[in-house]
């Protein structure tokens, strides 16, 4: 599977988890370099707290499109060091 925003690949593996109708793409496969902090969280019931980060490709900057689940809950361990996204960003094969 392959992330991508605003033309560049975000992030790209063979060995996603899905959850809910999102691929978790594990934090080795996401060009760190495209991310940047964020403050925001969630939370979800089962998952746990949520972070965030924002996506910049060329000077563009997607707010929040990028999340994860540092200490996910029991039943979504497998979560555990992936990254999801949103927000307009693309994850197809």
């Amino acid at each position: 599977m392959k992330a991508t925003w605003n033309g560049t690949v975000i992030a790209e593996s063979d060995s996603t988890v899905v959850v809910e109708n999102n691929h978790y793409f594990p934090a080795d496969s996401v060009k760190a370099e495209y991310l940047r902090d964020s403050d925001h969280t969630s939370v979800c019931s089962w998952k746990g707290t949520a972070s965030y980060k924002t996506l910049v490709v060329d000077g563009a900057e997607n707010a929040d499109a990028a999340f994860y689940y540092p200490t996910p809950k029991g039943p979504a361990a497998q979560i555990t060091g992936h990254y999801a996204f949103w927000k307009g960003v693309t994850v197809a094969p």
